[in-house]
């Protein structure tokens, strides 16, 4: 494949870095003092073993320590990290370490900047997974007061589509709203609201469980899956969206993690897969961000044989009455950045299923090479499928014009 023919990217998991002005231009003037705000100060401890991240804040205008800007709500003090917007450095100058507005890429929460960005990385659209909110808005969920919390996660959800993805966007920004997790009814309520102006995917947990939330497997969750199901609206899952990175060990260092990260994608599939949720909202769809590929093959067989040899005893004969692998082409989308051994397995993943992503600005992402990227992995490919995957299948699942651009509230 020759450099001119790859097509213009749409990215289905980059990452919004929210200004620090989101909550406080929108929310009730009583709730300010109290609302998601930032504050300049110095870090007094911060590591990240294990699958978990833990900082310590020192005082306010105090210097005793690396200065960085944190969020401050409730009992929560979460700092801007190096992680969270890596692009733009060298490899080994990514550290876990506290950083201000000012130290990093404008273009992780300016909108003209990141346009700009991803001209320079053959990106035309994108879909943003929160940074502070946590990938599926777990903040609000630990949060005490709800009603609080309820009107954090509308804030979000009005900044995000009406000016992350508003007129400056051009329709190049793709809207990925919250949800009330605590509450499947006003989650629905909130899909509804959301759909109503356009928006066609909703943040969600990759192992609600794990959140202290239900599972998928009762009907606690029916009425937000009813909600989807009727709008169209997509349920995507990032990695890290039930607040626990997979981990052998309570000091197992970040690489441990980083290597496995598809675990938890892949345990949540199963969950879908013997849910019986499919069967049940025909129109269901379910991404998962930043999972990679390669290991679906393989799960999809094992399921494919429990299902056939099993499920008599196995607890989904009453609700699961086809193939894992037939619910998971109807329903389930996987997506990649750096994933060759996944595209050598196309065949037994289904080309339809797979979507590409660059994972802009985190330490992974293959700014400003994505092309490249694409270009190495994709090369022996035929042109119509690496169409498809790069932003094909991307334009129809999100509803996108036949440019690959957010239609808006039409």
């Amino acid at each position: 494949m020759e450099t001119t023919q790859f097509p213009l990217i749409i990215s289905v998991d980059d990452h919004t870095v929210e200004p620090a002005t989101v909550w406080r231009d929108r929310l009730p003037r009583k709730y300010l003092d109290v609302g998601p705000r930032i504050v300049r100060a110095p870090v007094k401890e911060m590591t990240f073993l294990g699958g978990r991240f833990r900082p310590v804040m020192g005082e306010p205008g105090s210097t005793d320590g690396p200065v960085g800007d944190w969020w401050v709500y409730g009992d929560l003090r979460r700092p801007l990290t190096r992680l969270d917007t890596a692009v733009g450095y060298a490899r080994d100058e990514v550290k876990l370490e506290v950083i201000t507005y000012e130290q990093m890429r404008p273009g992780s929460y300016d909108v003209s900047a990141r346009l700009a960005d991803m001209d320079v990385n053959h990106v035309q659209s994108a879909v943003c997974f929160p940074t502070f909110p946590r990938f599926c808005g777990q903040t609000f969920a630990e949060a005490a007061d709800k009603e609080l919390a309820l009107l954090c996660v509308r804030a979000y959800n009005d900044w995000m589509v009406e000016e992350w993805c508003g007129p400056k966007a051009r329709g190049r920004l793709i809207p990925l709203p919250l949800i009330p997790l605590w509450d499947a009814e006003l989650a629905a309520a909130e899909v509804r609201r959301n759909a109503a102006r356009g928006a066609r995917a909703v943040a969600f947990s990759e192992i609600p469980p794990h959140l202290g939330l239900p599972s998928v497997h009762g009907d606690e969750w029916d009425p937000f899956l009813a909600a989807c199901d009727e709008t169209g609206t997509v349920v995507a899952m990032h990695i890290g969206s039930s607040s626990r990175m997979p981990s052998t060990s309570a000091d197992a260092p970040p690489a441990v993690g980083s290597t496995i990260t598809f675990a938890n994608c892949c345990f949540s599939m199963v969950d879908w897969l013997m849910s019986g949720k499919f069967e049940r909202f025909p129109n269901l769809k379910v991404m998962y961000a930043e999972g990679q590929i390669g290991w679906i093959p393989y799960i999809l067989e094992r399921a494919d044989v429990v299902w056939e040899e099993n499920r008599g005893w196995g607890g989904v004969a009453d609700k699961v009455t086809r193939p894992p692998s037939e619910l998971f082409a109807e329903h389930v989308y996987g997506c990649f950045f750096d994933d060759a051994f996944g595209l050598r397995s196309l065949d037994s993943i289904g080309v339809g299923n797979v979507l590409y992503e660059t994972d802009y600005p985190h330490s992974d992402s293959t700014w400003p090479k994505s092309r490249e990227v694409g270009e190495r992995q994709m090369g022996h490919l035929p042109a119509d499928v690496v169409e498809r995957i790069v932003r094909g299948n991307a334009i129809e699942l999100l509803g996108l014009t036949k440019d690959g651009l957010w239609r808006g509230a039409e």
